[in-house]
């Protein structure tokens, strides 16, 4: 027996094996087409996005007297935060992970690519083109630059399309919880022209400071308004919503967090509420938190019953190989 085949035979039993590189693909073998080249920042970029920012200054510091319940860091710590440049807010980091999932290689880039293009009903694709700006990571694909913020904006509203219908909803309006940089809301803006109020809100100050900046940079604060935390019980009760989303943000919250958020919208009697959380070691197959601990319970307390549970891809195959896979769910509020 040759040495490869007694070592194969040992690791066998652990689960491994030799493999030689000449039967591997580069994504295989951790070479990426994935670029990371840096595209020159704006004019002003530079000056404005810096932790030294008055704006942002003022923000922390409202925010740190708001009820705790509500902002109180499990996951987006000052050190989880600050870890990271504000001025590549696109980039592999605590908003959206590239690089870092299991389905990050170039094929899966490549497969979800073609899939976001195939069931897109609605031209978000051609709408929303990626511009590589603020340091987010990009493949190209049949001709078309791609990142995971295009092509999970392009699911997201494929699937509010076809299932509320958003296109057709006269002065649409929606809520964002956990807006992040705004990246949804600067899709969703290009893409509808129905649009009416987009609403930003997020419990991380840095996440208002920079959905602020991205929103007036893509000119597009006509529709896209971002709200600060302490300002928005009041907003919503002057303000008629269709829609609330939260996407990948429950999952990283407290569960008194979340029932203030439930309390919040339920009470402004937004009708549909579509969560998306996190994919972990279950997939993202339960509406839970980072722990796994399942958080229906409360979404039910405010009176949203299920509408829809779905595979963030309808195929089974991109579904276990795609970018990020996980589940959708869409709720509506009980008459």
């Amino acid at each position: 027996m040759s040495i490869t085949k007694k070592i194969n035979y040992m690791l066998s039993k652990l689960g491994h094996s030799i493999v030689s590189n000449s039967v591997l693909y580069d994504w295989q073998r951790g070479i990426s087409n994935l670029s990371t080249e840096t595209v020159k920042p704006p004019e002003g970029a530079i000056d404005y996005l810096n932790l030294k920012n008055e704006r942002l200054h003022d923000l922390r510091q409202r925010y740190s007297v708001f009820q705790e319940k509500v902002s109180i860091p499990i996951v987006w710590t000052d050190e989880y935060v600050h870890s990271y440049s504000l001025l590549s807010f696109r980039g592999d980091n605590c908003y959206v992970w590239q690089t870092r999932d299991p389905n990050c290689a170039d094929i899966n880039y490549c497969l979800t690519a073609y899939y976001a293009e195939l069931n897109d009903r609605i031209g978000i694709l051609e709408k929303n083109k990626e511009d590589g700006l603020f340091g987010v990571h990009t493949y190209t694909v049949d001709s078309r630059l791609v990142s995971r913020d295009l092509l999970d904006s392009s699911v997201e509203l494929n699937f509010l399309e076809k299932n509320l219908k958003l296109s057709s909803i006269e002065n649409l309006s929606i809520l964002d919880i956990g807006a992040g940089y705004g990246r949804l809301a600067c899709r969703t803006a290009n893409a509808f022209s129905n649009l009416s109020t987009y609403i930003c809100t997020d419990a991380v100050p840095e996440s208002t400071f920079l959905s602020e900046y991205h929103v007036r940079f893509r000119k597009l604060d006509n529709t896209v308004t971002v709200v600060p935390l302490d300002e928005i019980e009041t907003v919503l009760k002057n303000q008629k919503i269709d829609i609330a989303v939260n996407i990948h943000s429950f999952s990283e919250c407290t569960l008194d967090a979340i029932e203030w958020w439930l309390k919040l919208i339920s009470s402004a009697e937004i009708q549909h509420l579509f969560i998306v959380p996190n994919a972990s070691d279950h997939g993202g197959d339960k509406l839970a938190l980072n722990s796994g601990e399942d958080f229906s319970f409360l979404v039910e307390k405010y009176g949203y019953k299920l509408r829809l549970k779905s595979p963030k891809y309808e195929d089974p195959l991109v579904q276990k190989y795609g970018v990020s896979p996980t589940y959708y769910y869409l709720f509506q509020l009980k008459s």
